[in-house]
């Protein structure tokens, strides 16, 4: 795709300074622009570099003042970093746009489907399905049965969706997760086995939910497991059954999440933090990757950190205190023998 600087400029709202009809067609790091490549600057720390770019086109600041001459094409926009952010959600829409039904997909005879959606080759659509307007499956997508999918939602390849899951509006799920697989529930029994407990429940995800891939998040026992409004996960995370997770709280990778947990709203999880099941999380909470959290959190807005979770400072003020240890263990084996020495001396007396 080539784009020339007056398309751009029109785009965004800006105007250009240099060559109009400049084309380009790929995008770069402003240190790393080549001829035909199109980039920007926000940050005037980097300002040396709008000099020395091969960029054909250059987004800036309108209120940007040049202290040398440039050999790039300059678009003026109000806010550069803003600018640039729309342009690559206008380049990545333009690259996923796909419409129809491919060839060797399986669309059972009730589903409905909305307008202008696409389902990619090997992808399989069970009976009483529900799929919104403007909604992209992409290849070896499984979508059980009396699912419902809203509208302009993104499902990658290799999504798994269980029976009775709902999805709203504007959702994307990112290749290899499995929605709706059972919760972890096992009876244990007099002889030392296990019994599976039924999941019988669904997954319910709210509007403007991203979720990565190879995330998992399980089915409710009974009832539902809850994704709320704007909810955003990172790779490789486990939510387990029963979880309800708060509007606008984001976890990043390898986060796990145990079963009937109840995460507020803008909660923030680093990666690898782990949950212990049947707690509440306050809203406003954030939390150090790598910790712990064994208990509830009643306190809202406050910051957390290591294992077992505690206050971001005493944590900080702890982890000073583990690097000194070593020195501590020498210093009380030197009081010790001193001690020692001292006792013996009495004794001698």
């Amino acid at each position: 795709m080539q784009f020339t600087a007056n398309q751009i400029a029109a785009i965004l709202g800006g105007y250009v300074e240099g060559n109009s009809e400049a084309v380009v067609n790929q995008l770069a790091k402003i240190e790393e622009g080549v001829d035909g490549s199109l980039t920007f600057l926000s940050n005037l720390k980097y300002e040396h570099f709008l000099y020395q770019t091969n960029a054909s086109i250059v987004i800036v600041n309108e209120d940007l003042q040049l202290s040398k001459a440039v050999n790039s094409t300059l678009i003026r926009v109000k806010d550069a970093y803003s600018a640039f952010s729309e342009l690559l959600k206008v380049y990545h829409n333009l690259r996923t746009e796909k419409r129809g039904i491919e060839e060797l997909s399986f669309v059972h005879e009730s589903a409905k489907l909305g307008d202008n959606i696409y389902i990619g080759a090997f992808s399989y659509i069970s009976k009483n399905v529900r799929i919104g307007n403007n909604v992209k499956i992409y290849p070896q997508v499984f979508i059980g049965d009396d699912v419902t999918i809203g509208e302009n939602c993104v499902l990658y390849p290799g999504v798994k969706i269980y029976y009775d899951c709902v999805i709203a509006d504007n959702v994307t799920i990112h290749s290899g997760t499995v929605i709706g697989s059972d919760g972890f529930g096992f009876a244990p029994q007099k002889d030392g086995t296990f019994s599976k407990v039924p999941q019988i429940g669904n997954v319910i995800i709210e509007k403007n939910v991203e979720i990565g891939a190879n995330t998992v998040i399980d089915r409710a026992t009974i009832g539902s497991t809850i994704i709320r409004d704007g909810v955003k996960l990172d790779n490789l995370i486990q939510v387990a059954h029963n979880v309800e997770l708060g509007s606008n709280t984001v976890a990043a990778a390898q986060t796990g999440i145990s079963g009937s947990t109840k995460v507020g709203q803008n909660v923030v999880l680093g990666g690898q933090v782990g949950v212990v099941g049947h707690i509440h999380i306050a809203s406003g909470s954030q939390v150090q990757a790598q910790s712990g959290i064994n208990r509830s959190i009643s306190e809202e807005n406050k910051k957390w950190g290591g294992t077992p979770a505690m206050r971001y400072s005493s944590n900080l003020r702890s982890h000073v205190i583990y690097a000194k240890l070593p020195q501590l263990e020498q210093r009380i084996a030197e009081l010790e023998a001193q001690l020692k020495d001292l006792y013996i001396a009495k004794l001698e007396k």
